[in-house]
């Protein structure tokens, strides 16, 4: 066993120790269409807290529509999301972050000119409580903002970030990453969702991240971390689940299966060996125990 494959196997067992093994997100039917182009058919997923569970496919498996879906950016044609086994109704982002799921996207979305803590708060800035005052004209609580960043940092225990004041337009790419995930974990989130956060990554930032990325399993969050990097995939990930024309071709764990299996299955579809837990009472709204198939060797979508 590779040195990377004994931290995750060391990691997952932790996390099944700590009651790991109960679905905390769960993804039933989800179904998209765009016109004709059918992106997502039926897809079925879980993601548990302290674990981190991989999303591979080639480009146009349907990743980024999931993501979005499950980010609120997107609405799905049919399907549920269930948190802790309760239906979740999200129409935007911001129902998504109310439910504490954060998304952490390819481009970031941060702010150059600003510095460390004034992303981590953009948009959500705290006030003094002088209700009197419009909240745009309030003062803002600078020094506990500050504080509060030191501690998401910390939290995340990344030691190449100094200093909250620093401009983010001055950081690395994986110091950048860091800011992004931070401030996702700041807002109290359960569910992280990680799209492609070592693109374009030199190899010493993408240890950084993926440093990171276990720090969050470690703090007991439920992360979906999808990539195109199989190596990354497999130093991370408990679980790797591989999306093919829009649907689940299968589940591994991470320990039992190999870069050559994956490849193949999302080449051909060959399915994987967990299933996911379609029937886990967890994540069933009714609790009857049922869960919808995944058509994973279904004629491809039109395109």
């Amino acid at each position: 066993m590779s040195e990377n494959a004994a931290g995750v196997a060391a990691d997952s067992a932790a996390a099944a120790a700590s009651g790991g093994d109960a679905p905390h997100l769960c993804i039933r039917g989800i179904t998209k269409n765009f016109g004709a182009v059918q992106a997502l058919r039926g897809v079925d997923l879980e993601a548990r807290r302290g674990e981190v569970t991989g999303l591979v496919g080639d480009n146009g498996a349907g990743k980024s529509t999931l993501m979005k879906i499950i980010a609120g950016v997107e609405r799905a044609d049919a399907g549920r999301l269930l948190l802790d086994g309760a239906e979740l109704a999200i129409h935007s982002s911001q129902a998504a972050a109310a439910a504490g799921i954060q998304t952490v996207f390819q481009d970031l979305a941060l702010c150059e000119n600003l510095d460390v803590t004034a992303n981590l708060f953009l948009g959500g800035e705290t006030t003094a409580g002088w209700r009197w005052l419009p909240r745009l004209l309030r003062p803002l609580r600078g020094m506990a903002m500050e504080q509060d960043a030191r501690q998401a940092v910390t939290k995340l225990q990344v030691h190449t970030l100094t200093s909250v004041r620093a401009k983010v337009g001055l950081l690395s790419g994986g110091q950048r990453q860091a800011v992004a995930i931070a401030r996702a974990i700041r807002a109290e989130s359960t569910v992280v969702l990680l799209d492609e956060p070592t693109a374009a990554l030199g190899v010493a930032q993408t240890a950084q991240v993926l440093d990171i990325v276990r720090s969050l399993r470690r703090n007991r969050h439920a992360v979906i971390y999808v990539s195109h990097n199989l190596r990354d995939v497999f130093s991370v990930c408990d679980r790797i689940a591989v999306l093919r024309h829009g649907a689940v071709a299968g589940v591994w764990q991470t320990r039992a299966t190999g870069p050559d299996e994956i490849v193949a299955a999302m080449a051909h579809g060959d399915g994987g060996d967990d299933g996911d837990g379609a029937g886990d009472g967890a994540c069933n709204g009714d609790g009857d125990g049922a869960g919808p198939a995944n058509p994973a060797n279904a004629s491809p979508p039109i395109s």
